[in-house]
């Protein structure tokens, strides 16, 4: 199948009892051919997608509604990924269907997004009375949005990247900027993906100006979530060559979804799940 099959772009009907078919998965290995990267070497990185489903609700054994919210975490080296908009027709259509209780909820959830990227997920259910400690706060670093920068260009454009004038081969840094200011296209649909970026590196400073223009870059882009991430995370390795790379996106949600990935060449790295003002 190709992505003229997904039911993104095209009118849909929502599903009225579960259906586990309805979920699209996507190759990873296209785009990362594209970006040199070859199924036959190990990947540079590790990592995430950390989704956040905000409209999961389905019945109990009586009828009654229920509602929750949940959190997937799908591997980077998964073969892989799930179009948006197939998991939320997935999604809801638990909406009718009664179960026992959550824990078959669960169970059906874990094997069936699993099986579509083809290795275990985490799943993390949040219940009602949990809501409450369910936070806003903002992914940390030093702002880069605040330069006075001249951009004109709005296609990916990784020969912006360059290291600091101040630096020299051998001057190691470690430091974490922070822009909101990232903004690609949903590669179906044209439909605006708006998100918060976060890049901590160690090793040669990278010239900030330099690493804002090239984030800004990626506004006219077509590409998934996930894709713009490892893009990112491949241009900079590429350019600036940092001992230590993580990359990490909060992007706005969607259909009551949000795609969170990270990407990271540091041994055991992980990331904060924190959810930002516009998600």
């Amino acid at each position: 199948m190709s992505l003229t099959d997904a039911p993104l772009g095209h009118h849909v009907a929502y599903p009225a009892q579960y259906d586990p078919a309805l979920l699209f998965p996507i190759e990873r290995a296209a785009n990362r051919a594209a970006l040199g990267l070859t199924a036959t070497q190990s990947l540079p990185f590790h990592g995430a997608d950390i989704w956040t489903a905000y409209e999961l609700s389905w019945l109990n054994a009586k009828g009654k509604p229920l509602v929750a919210m949940a959190v997937f975490t799908i591997p980077a080296d998964s073969p892989r990924l799930v179009e948006s908009k197939s998991f939320k027709l997935y999604l809801n259509s638990f909406n009718q269907t009664r179960l026992d209780d959550a824990s078959a909820l669960r169970e059906r959830l874990v094997h069936d997004l699993g099986a579509a990227v083809g290795t275990p997920i985490k799943l993390d259910l949040i219940a009602p009375r949990d809501f409450a400690r369910q936070t806003i706060a903002e992914l940390g670093g030093a702002d880069l949005d605040a330069l006075d920068v001249v951009i004109d260009t709005y296609r990916p454009a990784p020969e912006l990247l360059r290291h600091a004038a101040e630096s020299r081969d051998g001057d190691v840094v470690e430091e974490t900027l922070v822009s909101r200011l990232l903004k690609s296209n949903c590669p179906v649909t044209g439909q605006p993906d708006w998100a918060s970026v976060q890049i901590r590196y160690r090793g040669r400073a990278i010239d900030r100006e330099a690493l804002l223009k090239y984030i800004v870059s990626f506004r006219e882009h077509a590409g998934f979530h996930e894709h713009c991430v490892e893009q990112i995370h491949t241009d900079i390795m590429r350019a600036c060559a940092p001992r230590e790379l993580t990359v990490y996106a909060r992007y706005t949600r969607r259909g009551g979804l949000d795609i969170n990935p990270w990407r990271s060449n540091v041994p055991g790295a992980s990331v904060d799940d924190v959810r930002t003002a516009r998600q």
